[in-house]
């Protein structure tokens, strides 16, 4: 059983891994190469793919490939299409052209996303195949993801390629490491659906009967409401400390020649986080766990927008990173509680995939686009004459815009969600 765990703490390491490599600081790149107006998109396309194809490959994969299989050949698809992007970047340099390179981008992102889902797919068929106990075992498997995520997250910026195209190279190449690896893993098996299968059932679309209930109608749209905040950091964090290079004053600073390792105490703490959500939930309800989750959200773009890379304005950069952990993880995990107490069994798997689109898929597309147009106005737009101060002043403008918005969204949600009840014998399943 032992040889099995390592199995898969491998795969999730890897998985991570992937993503890890470029996704905070892609969009340094970006800014670094004439694209900082085309941020948003990249992000975005993130959300608009998780919407509908974690549930094709789902289907794909109970029915007609084993999931493994499924997990390599998406990986191995996605790896190509990075590697091409990646060395079409390199290769590009500074003419670098935003079409090529987001087409390849995209392809490759489209075939990833649904691997998250394959990946804890094949982690849970394999523990339950070997009887270990899911809800005990697999927590302490996934943490390695969040460690792979922070280990390539620190390593390209160790390195210094985490403002180059290289990321891309090194994202697709263990992507295809990990395709390789799908291969070996325990094999999923499919299951034979005799007679014709509703559509509406196999793409979990049954669960959207929920918004004709009120409460479950308010719980979606203020998942969409938050979700919006979700990627605007792992967009915008990035070339924002990138920005103080132009200032001599702050252009050797920690925070600015190693702005993703800084942005990795995020991570960090989030895996922490996780820790403290059985105490603040059975103290406090899930309302209010969420409703914290919420005004972090607040504080995560407000002290972005108050500090600066010297001491002891880095200070309030780090309290930002550390916030995160309870802005990210209360309001997953505690609103995926809430989804699982308060939906039927019949349609449980299918309302958790809503929960996942409102938030990660609709919501999320629609934040990165908006907060691109927020920084777009107040600093991509600045005239080529605009001083480091005009530019400062413009991105603070933008951290207030987004804590402003998690203010609106987290008083309109402490004034119409119901409360809910405080369970002192809850269990979290994470």
């Amino acid at each position: 059983m032992k040889n099995l765990k390592f199995r898969l703490i491998v795969m999730n390491f890897l998985q991570y891994a992937v993503w890890g490599a470029y996704l905070i600081c892609m969009s340094r790149y970006l800014a670094d190469h004439g694209m900082g107006t085309h941020i948003g998109i990249f992000y975005s396309v993130q959300g608009i793919v998780s919407i509908f194809m974690p549930a094709l490959m789902g289907i794909v994969a109970d029915r007609w490939i084993p999931a493994q299989r499924l997990l390599g050949i998406c990986h191995g698809v996605a790896g190509l299409l990075m590697l091409g992007a990646g060395f079409y970047g390199v290769n590009a340099g500074d003419a670098v052209q935003f079409g090529s390179l987001f087409t390849m981008y995209a392809l490759s992102v489209a075939f990833y996303m649904p691997t998250i889902a394959l990946s804890n797919s094949v982690a849970f068929n394999a523990l339950v195949k070997g009887g270990l106990d899911t809800v005990k075992d697999f927590p302490p498997i996934r943490v390695f993801g969040t460690i792979g995520f922070i280990a390539l997250e620190v390593c390209v910026d160790a390195v210094g390629i985490y403002t180059t195209a290289w990321q891309f190279v090194v994202s697709g190449a263990l992507s295809a490491v990990l395709a390789i690896y799908s291969f070996t893993l325990p094999n999923c098996d499919i299951k034979k659906i005799e007679g014709k299968v509703d559509l509406v059932d196999a793409l979990g679309l049954r669960a959207f009967a929920l918004f004709k209930q009120k409460k479950m109608a308010l719980f979606f749209i203020f998942c969409m409401f938050l979700g919006v905040s979700l990627q605007i950091t792992n967009g915008f964090a990035n070339p924002f400390l990138g920005s103080f290079a132009a200032n001599p004053d702050f252009a050797e600073a920690f925070a600015v020649k190693h702005s993703n390792i800084l942005i990795s105490i995020s991570q960090a703490c989030e895996a922490i986080c996780i820790l403290f959500i059985p105490f603040f939930l059975k103290k406090f309800g899930i309302k209010n766990v969420m409703l914290l989750a919420m005004f972090a959200w607040v504080l995560r773009f407000a002290f972005f927008g108050m500090g600066n890379p010297q001491m002891p304005g880095v200070l309030l950069f780090v309290l930002s990173c550390v916030v995160y952990g309870f802005a990210f993880d209360f309001f997953n995990i505690s609103g995926a509680l809430y989804v699982d107490q308060e939906t039927d069994e019949s349609m449980r798997s299918s309302a958790q995939g809503l929960f996942m689109v409102m938030t990660n898929g609709v919501g999320a597309t629609i934040g990165t686009l908006a907060a691109q147009a927020v920084v777009n106005k107040f600093v991509f737009h600045l005239p080529e004459t605009a001083d480091f101060m005009q530019v400062w002043d413009g991105w603070k403008m933008s951290w207030y815009t987004f804590a402003a918005y998690a203010f609106l969204v987290a008083i309109a949600f402490w004034i119409f969600f119901p409360k809910t009840p405080v369970n002192k014998n809850i269990e979290v399943k994470h």
